[in-house]
C-alpha cells in the first residue's frame, strides 16, 4: 500500500497544469492559500486536491488523507483514521463515491511503497517517480465530506477527506511491493475522463502505469525533498 508521497512542485506549476483541462467558461479557484512544498504527504494529513467546487467550477483545495472505513472494520474501534488506497470498488461501500461529483486528482511528485525485498532494507520506503527530474503528476482520487472521530484528542470533526485507487503493480514497483500500486494518471486527456466521464469510462483508467515509466529516486528515507 502506498502510505506515503510527496508534492514539491509550486502552486504556479499545479496551476499551469491544470490549464489544460479547464474549458472555456469553467472557472477556478485556489483555496490552499500559501502552499509549501511536501516532501513527506502521510495518511490522516492535509494535502491538496483538484476537485469540482461547490458552486461550479473547479478548485485547488485541501483535503484529509483518508476515506470513511468500512463499518464491519471497525466494529470496537473508538476511531475511523480513514482508508488511503482504494480497490475494490464493486463495493457498496465505495461505489457511492464514484459520482463526477465525488471524483479528484490527487497531485504528486514520488511515491514510496515499502520494499519487500529481502535484506536489511526489508519493510523501508522506496520512492518512485516518473522520472529523475520529477515532474507533476496525478493519483485518480476520490473525496467526500465526512463527520467521524478520526483522532481521540480531536474528537468529531468533519473533514473534506480523500484517499486515491490502486490497481496491480508495473514491473518497476512489483520488484520492490508486489501487491499494489496507485492509479497514475499522467496525460490531460485522462485528468479530464477521470473528472468527467461516465463511471463506466473512467473506470478503464484504474490499471498500472506502463512499464519502463516509473524510476526510483529514493531509498531508505522518510521524504523525498528533492
Amino acid at each position: 500500500m502506498c502510505n506515503l508521497y510527496s508534492q514539491t512542485k509550486s502552486q504556479d506549476a499545479m496551476r499551469h497544469v491544470f490549464d489544460a483541462i479547464i474549458e472555456g467558461g469553467e472557472g477556478f479557484d485556489d483555496l490552499t492559500g500559501n502552499l509549501p512544498p511536501m516532501p513527506g504527504i502521510w495518511p490522516d494529513y492535509p494535502a491538496p486536491v483538484f476537485r469540482h467546487g461547490a458552486q461550479g467550477g473547479w478548485q485547488l483545495s485541501m483535503a484529509r488523507w483518508g476515506m470513511p472505513t468500512p463499518p464491519q472494520f471497525l466494529t470496537g474501534k473508538r476511531t475511523d483514521p480513514g482508508v488511503t488506497n482504494i480497490r475494490n470498488l464493486d463495493s457498496p461501500h465505495w461505489r457511492r463515491w464514484l459520482g463526477v461529483e465525488h471524483r479528484c486528482l490527487v497531485p504528486f511528485t514520488s511515491f514510496a511503497e515499502p520494499d519487500s525485498r529481502p535484506g536489511p532494507g526489508k519493510g523501508k520506503p522506496v520512492w518512485f517517480a516518473l522520472g529523475e527530474d520529477q515532474p507533476l503528476a496525478f493519483f485518480a482520487g476520490i473525496r467526500t465530506d465526512w463527520t467521524s472521530v478520526r483522532k481521540l484528542k480531536e474528537g468529531e470533526v468533519t473533514v473534506d477527506a480523500f484517499g486515491f485507487l490502486t490497481c496491480a503493480p508495473n514491473r518497476e514497483v512489483e520488484r520492490i511491493h508486489p501487491k499494489a500500486m496507485p492509479v497514475i494518471l499522467v496525460r490531460p486527456e485522462e485528468w479530464r475522463i477521470w473528472l468527467t466521464a461516465p463511471i463506466e469510462q473512467a473506470l478503464h483508467l484504474q490499471r498500472p502505469l506502463p512499464d519502463g515509466e516509473l524510476d526510483i529516486v529514493v531509498e531508505d528515507a522518510r521524504d523525498d525533498p528533492a
